[in-house]
């Protein structure tokens, strides 16, 4: 049994929210959907919003922050992102929402309880995007958890960013063919497929494989597409690049309801 929990609470095009838990400290990371959604999906799992202690996050895209501004009307958590996210995540908010919200640069640290959190320069169409490494303190050690979604592509600074993780969410957005043959119009299909788009599954597994020479253990897909990918095509697709299901735990997130790792 690991020291912490990786719960997504829902994952894909319409929404995204990430729990990091340990006994003492809980994270999420994004905050998508509106902020009944999010509620709800915490009492699945049998918390509620004021067990959380700080929320990250990775882009200004709506479907990664939907839920701030009436989350943050009711409940004064803090939220950290970097500072031209944050410009964007404070247009429209009410000014008790905007105190909330804490800007930094794009590389930053934060120890929250016994989880240090450290961001980490994404290649997406936002503002700015990051993903996130962070560093759980447990009695038996330090445990390292990555989160990388909404990703054209792979960079020598997620590579950086995530070998060593025993455990990631990473994204496996699209399966080619669907994508190519779906109904998206031709510019959204273009900016799928962008380096500032989504990670398609065969490039997510083939990285996949390589985090796993790098320590890998247990792995989350996240941010489906609903209308370009299968979750069990995707699921496939992983278990071959790493040659078997006994050498990388894999969940796959689901857009509507919370799946834990």
């Amino acid at each position: 049994m690991t020291p912490y929990r990786i719960i997504s609470l829902y994952s894909g095009s319409t929404g995204n929210a990430v729990l990091i838990a340990t006994p003492s400290t809980r994270l999420l990371i994004d905050a998508g959907k509106n902020a009944k959604a999010l509620t709800v999906a915490l009492g699945e799992i049998g918390m509620c919003v004021e067990d959380i202690d700080a929320i990250f996050i990775t882009h200004d895209h709506r479907d990664h922050t939907a839920a701030l501004p009436v989350l943050l009307k009711h409940h004064a958590l803090p939220v950290h992102a970097v500072e031209a996210s944050a410009q964007v995540l404070c247009m429209g908010m009410e000014e008790c929402a905007r105190a909330c919200v804490h800007t930094h640069t794009p590389l930053y640290c934060e120890q929250v309880g016994n989880i240090r959190i450290s961001s980490f320069i994404t290649p997406h169409d936002s503002r700015f995007s990051v993903g996130y490494r962070l560093e759980i303190e447990a009695e038996d050690g330090i445990h390292t958890v990555g989160y990388a979604t909404d990703i054209g592509y792979v960079t020598e600074d997620i590579r950086r960013a995530l070998y060593g993780c025993e455990s990631v969410v990473l994204e496996s957005n699209h399966d080619r063919e669907m994508l190519l043959t779906g109904p998206y119009p031709r510019q959204l299909k273009e900016r799928i497929f962008s380096r500032y788009g989504h990670l398609a599954n065969d490039d997510s597994a083939a990285f996949a494989a390589e985090l796993a020479e790098h320590g890998l253990k247990r792995l989350m897909l996240a941010h489906l597409s609903e209308q370009n990918n299968d979750p069990a095509l995707a699921y496939e697709e992983f278990i071959v690049a790493l040659g078997g299901e006994d050498r990388v735990r894999i969940a796959v997130a689901a857009p509507d309801h919370p799946v834990e790792l």
